[in-house]
This record gives structure tokens, C-alpha cells and sequence, in this order.
């Protein structure tokens, strides 16, 4: 059984602050190790399941938070950026199950931390008129590939962001959202435990779990975080301005649209 791990911080037990997530300070420090435990229960959960391939891509910021010394030695691990496909980069049909681990709710909702993608560079993105966060336009590649979403963990909005997407999929929720920048927490071990037991459930299921799926071609709109954001997106050839927030582009595909997500969220960092 093929198991492939997008890790995420945000949605990390413990975890509740910007400078958590960012290299450079203690913090952050001790919430990669945080992060790479919470994926080790999930890898352990998985391999008690039955799964006997694990890849596992850092997900967050840099892509280098993942500690490899401290992480299951069965699992493979993806570190690093850019790559193609950004979060789920790896990804392949023959993947059994995705587990999206430390996830967050979307972009201008309620949640710790809460954004998507880019949280300087974008307000809402939609995919033909539907806002979706980052499991949810990720879930949909891998629903281009004919892969579930198996196992979500993250805060109590995450979860019910996320429910609504992947019915199938087995949620765990690893704390409580008081704002954007607090939560009442789980224990860390019983965060662990929880995701140690939600992941061998989900492994388990995962082979009657339907994939998310939507249908093509798709309308890709932006809302950027400010109106100079948009002025840089809009160069881009084939970008279509809407407002003084919002650009627009069409693809065939989701991982077409992925990537136009994944190359205005570069390009953004001209203007930090």
C-alpha cells in the first residue's frame, strides 16, 4: 500500500504564532520538531495499517522544515523548493491514499493561522467560483489522479472546511481555534495518539474512499492582498484583471492551475 504525507505547521498542535512558522528564531525551532513527530504518528499509524511505501513532502514555507534525522526511517522524504507541483509534489495514481497533515482553513476565514497558499499574497482564490483552501485545490489534483484525501488533521475549522470536501476521509482535529493566533490545544501526545489511530484508519479505508474530483476546464481567480499584488500579477500575459484586487486565468487542468497559483505567489515576493 502506497501512503503519500503533505506536512504542513500550521495546523500543528502547539503551534499558533507567525514566528513559529518561520526559520530563524527558537520558536520555530521547537515547532518543526512538533511537526515532524506529528508526522511520524501519522507515518507509524499508516504502517500499522498495512502500508509498505510512504513519501512524505515538506509542505510549508521554505520546504526545509521537516527534520530527516528525527523522521520514521521507513518513510522517503521530499525537501525543498520550487518543484512542479509545490504540495504534492510526488504524487502519483499509484498512490493508494493522501494523508494531509498540520493543515489550515483557507484564506480570509476564521483559523489559526489561516490562509492559502500565500498569506501575503492572497485574500481568496477560486476555481470557477468556489473559494477553496490548500487541501481543497490539492485535493482536487490528486482527484485528477484518481487519489483520495484519506486523513486531514488540523484545528476544529479545518475540519469542518475540509469535512465538506472529503466526506470519506477520516478528520483529526489537533486543536481549538480561539482567533487567528490562538487555539486551545490538545496535549501533544494525545495529538499523536489521535493521528497515530486516525491514520491507520484511514489507511484501512482508503481503497473505498472516493476521490475529489472536479470537472474542467476551470476559471482561476485570484484576490490578491493588495492592489499593487494585482498590478504584478496582471503582467503575466495571459492574465485577465477583473478588479483592482482580483486576476483571472484559465486551465485545462487543476495542476495547471496549481501552477499559475504557484508562479503569481512566486512572483509576489518582488514586491515583500
Amino acid at each position: 500500500m502506497k501512503i503519500y504525507i503533505s506536512a504542513d505547521i500550521e495546523g500543528i498542535t502547539g503551534v499558533v504564532s507567525p514566528e513559529q512558522c518561520r526559520p530563524g528564531n527558537p520558536e520555530y525551532e521547537r515547532a518543526r520538531r512538533l511537526m515532524t513527530e506529528e508526522i511520524n504518528a501519522a507515518i507509524e499509524g499508516a504502517l500499522s495499517a498495512g502500508a509498505d511505501d510512504i513519501l512524505v513532502n515538506d509542505a510549508h514555507g521554505p520546504m526545509t522544515n521537516l527534520l530527516p534525522e528525527l523522521l520514521n526511517p521507513h518513510a522517503r522524504i521530499i525537501l525543498g523548493k520550487p518543484k512542479p507541483l509545490n504540495m504534492f509534489e510526488g504524487l502519483e495514481a499509484s498512490h493508494d491514499a493522501v494523508f494531509c497533515v498540520g493543515f489550515h482553513a483557507r484564506a480570509s476565514e476564521f483559523g489559526v493561522l489561516a490562509h492559502t497558499t500565500n498569506g501575503f499574497a492572497f485574500r481568496d482564490i477560486r476555481l470557477n467560483g468556489v473559494s477553496y483552501g490548500e487541501a481543497g485545490i490539492y485535493g482536487a489534483y490528486a482527484g485528477s489522479l484518481g487519489v483520495p484525501v484519506a486523513l486531514v488533521t488540523g484545528d476544529d475549522r479545518c475540519v469542518v472546511e475540509n469535512s465538506c470536501l472529503f466526506p470519506d476521509a477520516v478528520m483529526v482535529q489537533t486543536k481549538v481555534a480561539l482567533g487567528n493566533r490562538a487555539a486551545l490545544n490538545l496535549s501533544v501526545a494525545a495529538t499523536r495518539d489521535a493521528i497515530r489511530d486516525g491514520a491507520y484508519r484511514a489507511a484501512k479505508a482508503a481503497r473505498t474512499m472516493k476521490p475529489f474530483v472536479l470537472e474542467g476546464p476551470f476559471t482561476l481567480e485570484l484576490t490578491m492582498a493588495a492592489p499593487a499584488l494585482a498590478d504584478l500579477a496582471a503582467i503575466v500575459p495571459t492574465a485577465e484583471r477583473r478588479d483592482a484586487l482580483t486576476v483571472a486565468f484559465t486551465a485545462k487542468t487543476v495542476s495547471e492551475a496549481v501552477r499559475w497559483v504557484n508562479t503569481i505567489s512566486a512572483l509576489s515576493s518582488f514586491l515583500r
